[in-house]
């Protein structure tokens, strides 16, 4: 079936980004909606390529029961279950996006977003083990708490050179029944575990569709990102990808938004560079009864050439 991302495209910036529908053939279901009706949804996800040219895929499915699921793939979009982590597992009360990561001494990390019993808090934890399998019994510890006006949950973890990098989606607790507004934070640490916070790097805009929030989802080498918005909170669950650039030179780690409008008809994009060449995208596409499942593509390099619009 084929996304209907393609209405969104309006500039060359966007045909630019590895976005859904930019393949000739159609999209692969990677994981089917968890039942019908409004949120029943798989999606969510974070892709880490495995040193055996395999693909691991994290993601969260929400019906009856919240969970995450841990899974591997050889084809890029066939998986099998290795470990599932639900939310009485993770002492949460809800669970939402995980991201997972490798270290440099090979260990894997799965960082999980908790909703605290009772509240509309969120809290960020982390998980260790020498393998994918081995997080189903890995102990969680908090890493991002939040605190008493913000909940902090569906992370971006980025490995790099020198460090780590954290975009972290932010909700105000500050009115009570607004909690739905959103803006994306920005930490650094040498180690992936005790973090520096640098603030907000990402907002939405008043008067347009995104005025309501910005999560950021995922982030190319460039600097280049893409984000989940919406306009009010009657579109809480129906957000829209956007496309950002770096607003600043030097470095700065503030975003700003790329283009009049969103880009894919999706949320929760995630897009993973492949090692032959192009890239290898999933997202959370929405049905029409109100469910969402999991889908995948691959993106030619031809098709989403990296070079910053900005």
């Amino acid at each position: 079936m084929k996304s209907p991302a393609n209405s969104y495209k309006t500039d060359s910036a966007v045909g630019a980004f590895p976005l859904p529908g930019l393949q000739d053939g159609p999209a692969t279901v990677a994981v089917p909606a968890p039942g019908g009706g409004p949120q029943r949804w798989a999606g969510a996800p974070s892709a880490h390529w495995d040193t055996d040219g395999s693909l691991l895929l994290a993601y969260r499915v929400r019906a009856e029961e919240d969970y995450n699921v841990i899974a591997r793939s050889v084809d890029g979009s066939t998986f099998t279950t290795l470990a599932v982590l639900t939310r009485d597992r993770l002492g949460a009360a809800m669970v939402e996006r995980p991201a997972l990561v490798r270290t440099e001494s090979g260990i894997w990390r799965l960082y999980v977003s908790c909703a605290t019993t009772g509240t509309k808090h969120w809290w960020i934890g982390v998980m260790e083990a020498a393998s994918p399998e081995g997080l189903a019994d890995a102990p969680v510890r908090p890493v991002f708490e939040g605190d008493r006006e913000t909940a902090v949950k569906d992370p971006v973890i980025r490995r790099t050179g020198d460090g780590w990098q954290a975009w972290l989606c932010c909700h105000p607790l500050d009115e009570p029944g607004e909690e739905d507004r959103m803006f994306t934070g920005y930490a650094t640490s040498r180690d992936g575990l005790r973090w520096q916070w640098h603030g907000t790097v990402l907002t939405g805009t008043t008067g347009t569709w995104d005025a309501r929030g910005a999560r950021l989802t995922s982030v190319l080498p460039d600097g280049r990102a893409t984000y989940d918005g919406r306009a009010s909170a009657q579109e809480n669950w129906s957000e829209r990808t956007g496309l950002a650039a770096p607003a600043e030179s030097g470095g700065s780690p503030l975003l700003e938004a790329d283009g009049d409008g969103p880009a894919a008809a999706v949320r929760y994009l995630e897009v993973l560079a492949d090692p032959q060449g192009g890239y290898r995208i999933f997202y959370e596409a929405p049905l029409a009864d109100g469910s969402h499942e999991l889908r995948t593509e691959s993106v030619s390099a031809q098709r989403a050439v990296p070079t910053a619009s900005h």
